[in-house]
C-alpha cells in the first residue's frame, strides 16, 4: 500500500461529520468517483486498498474494536452486489435531479453527497466492529463497479512453486481472500499485504 494509506481515515471523518455544517465538503466524493474511474480499468480494485478514504478508516480505526470474524459468502455475490449498485446510484441520482431548479442548489446537492458518506460510513462501521474491518468493501459499490471494470487487471500472481503453504497471505487479507487458489481474483483490492508478508517471495502482481 502507499506511505499516506493509513493516513486517509481522517478525511472520512471530515467529510461525514464536517460536511453537516459545510455541506460543500460533500463534493470530495466527486474526486473519489473520479479516482475510482480512472484507475479501475488498468488496475481493478486498486483504489480500494491504496486510496480509499474508508478503506483507510475500517483497517486502522474500526479493525482496533473488530471481532475479525468471517465475512459472509453471501455478501459477495454480484446477485447481491449489483442492485445495491443501482439501487443505491439510482437513488442518489434521483435526489440530485430532484433538488436542481431550487434555491441553494450547489449546497443541497454537496448535503447529499454528504449523507450518502455518512450512511454508508455508518453502515461499515457497524459491520466491521461485529464481523471484519472489510465487511463493507466486500459489496460496497464502488467497489462492484471497480471489479466489473477491470476485475481481471493487475492480477495478483503466486509461483507455487515457491509456495510453502504457511497460510501467512490468507491470513494478513483484509478481504478474506483464498490467494492459494489459482481462480482469479477480482476483488482483490491489490494492498500488498500478502507480498509483504510472504517468506518465500511467492507472491508479486
Amino acid at each position: 500500500m502507499l506511505k499516506i494509506t493509513p493516513y486517509l481515515g481522517v478525511i472520512v471523518l471530515i467529510v461525514s461529520i464536517g460536511g453537516l455544517w459545510y455541506p460543500v465538503l460533500g463534493y470530495f466524493m466527486l474526486l473519489v468517483f473520479a479516482a475510482i474511474f480512472l484507475t479501475s480499468p488498468f488496475k481493478g480494485r486498486w483504489f480500494c486498498g491504496n486510496l480509499c478514504p474508508r478503506g483507510s478508516f475500517v483497517d486502522f480505526w474500526v479493525s482496533k474494536v473488530s471481532r475479525k470474524n468471517k465475512i459472509p459468502a453471501t455478501l459477495r455475490s454480484l446477485w447481491i452486489r449489483i442492485p445495491i449498485l443501482f439501487l443505491l446510484m439510482g437513488f442518489m441520482g434521483y435526489r440530485i435531479a430532484s433538488t436542481i431548479g431550487g434555491l441553494n442548489t450547489f449546497e443541497k446537492i454537496g448535503m447529499i453527497f454528504v449523507t450518502m458518506c455518512l450512511v454508508t460510513t455508518a453502515i461499515a462501521t457497524l459491520l466491521g466492529s461485529y464481523l471484519s474491518p472489510r465487511t463493507w468493501c466486500s459489496f460496497c459499490p464502488m467497489g462492484t463497479a471497480q471489479r466489473l471494470l477491470g476485475g481481471k487487471k493487475y492480477p495478483l500472481k503466486l509461483e507455487k512453486e515457491k509456495c510453502i503453504n504457511c497460510k501467512k497471505c490468507e491470513k494478513i487479507c483484509p478481504m478474506q481472500l483464498k490467494i492459494r487458489q489459482d481462480d482469479a481474483k477480482p476483488d482483490c483490492i491489490k494492498c500488498g499485504r500478502c507480498v509483504d508478508v510472504c517468506p518465500k517471495d511467492a507472491l508479486k502482481f
